[in-house]
């Protein structure tokens, strides 16, 4: 190899980037717009769910049961029912995410039975949305409960009622506020670097075929293995200023923490993207048509990533056959190390194992990119 013939190609290449708006505006717009639609669309926190009530005793404990929701950021009563019909409108039409029914012998269950239920009626159009409003009012029902069972112990015997002798105490680390937010966008670093290095980099080859240029460039010297390196190492540095890009939107616009060692950041983000290059550039060899190499290229990063990375959704929760899959899935790896850098500050050397994975298919993937290519036309 030539380091001459390789400077000549990356900087041609880098030409064709600046003078191509639509391939400037994916590689440097398209990480920041898709990192903002993501870090703000995407979020599995609830807060404020609308509630509705229907009140059928209108006692003192009740009342008190209201307040406790209410008072609760998860939750916001909206409108008071009146009959069961009404339960049924309010839920079709979207008004209320969760009804709460409290019985005419409410008051009467708790003074003489010591136990009374409320009904919760919870729209689960939405799985996750009522799994998580349903464990929050389960919440506030016990904290209303305790609340109702010290007082009528206080009043019944003057004496305050003793502490259990065994508590819970939790204490939550790596993401102490509980958000999904410092959950995705780690993730989503990961799919923004995929989709602009496999789109960018599937047009390469493609893009020769179609202006008629692929048969000067088989005419020159210029080996396999120089085109590889010239054709992937601009798109290699913008790769890199994208992930300091969404290092920096991350960190220092939506609060995400980094705890880990920048060197080690840059140094996975360079394996992962040698992967993500090299399958661009093995299917723009493959496809000699940029629509259609774009599109693959599309299939190969987005729906893996999206879905089997682990990046939105827990890999443990997945069916037995799938987590299997996902063994092969190399942005699985880079998603781990990347979740792990930024919440938990791990070092190299406790992610060995995704690391010598990420490595491996590093290797791989330019080793069949710089096979994939061969200097003859048809």
């Amino acid at each position: 190899m030539k380091l001459r013939r390789i400077r000549a190609l990356a900087v041609k290449e880098l030409l064709q980037v600046m003078r191509d708006p639509r391939s400037l505006m994916l590689a440097l717009a398209m990480p920041i717009m898709q990192l903002f639609l993501l870090g703000y669309g995407v979020n599995l926190d609830i807060s404020h769910v609308p509630v509705c009530v229907y009140d059928q005793e209108g006692s003192q404990f009740s009342q008190s049961l209201f307040k406790h929701v209410q008072a609760s950021p998860y939750f916001r009563i909206v409108r008071d029912l009146h009959n069961d019909r009404e339960i049924r409108q309010v839920m079709d039409d979207g008004t209320c995410r969760m009804a709460l029914v409290v019985p005419a012998d409410f008051s009467r269950q708790i003074m003489l039975e010591r136990h009374a239920s409320v009904q919760a009626i919870v729209d689960a159009t939405d799985d996750n949305t009522a799994t998580l409003a349903t464990a929050y009012a389960d919440a506030v029902v016990a904290g209303f409960s305790s609340d109702v069972q010290l007082n009528l112990v206080e009043r019944t015997t003057g004496m305050p009622l003793l502490p259990a002798p065994v508590a819970e105490q939790s204490r939550v680390w790596f993401n102490e506020d509980l958000e999904s937010r410092n959950f995705i966008i780690p993730g989503v670093v990961a799919l923004v670097l995929a989709l602009v290095g496999a789109q960018l980099t599937s047009l390469t080859i493609a893009r020769e075929w179609e202006r008629g240029t692929m048969e000067l460039l088989i005419s020159t010297p210029v080996t396999p293995m120089e085109l590889l390196f010239g054709k992937l190492l601009p798109y290699f540095f913008i790769g890199m200023v994208d992930a300091l890009i969404c290092l920096v939107v991350a960190v220092f616009w939506f609060g995400v923490p980094f705890r880990g060692e920048l060197s080690a950041l840059l140094f996975t983000t360079s394996l992962f993207l040698v992967v993500v290059l090299s399958v661009g550039y093995f299917v723009s060899v493959a496809i000699p048509n940029q629509i259609g190499a774009s599109q693959i290229a599309l299939f190969l990063t987005i729906m893996p990533i999206s879905l089997l990375s682990g990046y939105a959704f827990p890999i443990d929760q997945m069916p037995a056959a799938i987590r299997l899959i996902t063994y092969g899935i190399y942005a699985r790896y880079y998603v781990t190390i990347l979740k792990s850098l930024f919440l938990k500050g791990s070092s190299l050397y406790e992610l060995w194992l995704p690391v010598l994975a990420l490595t491996g298919y590093a290797v791989a993937m330019a080793w069949l990119a710089a096979r994939a290519f061969h200097k003859r036309i048809g």
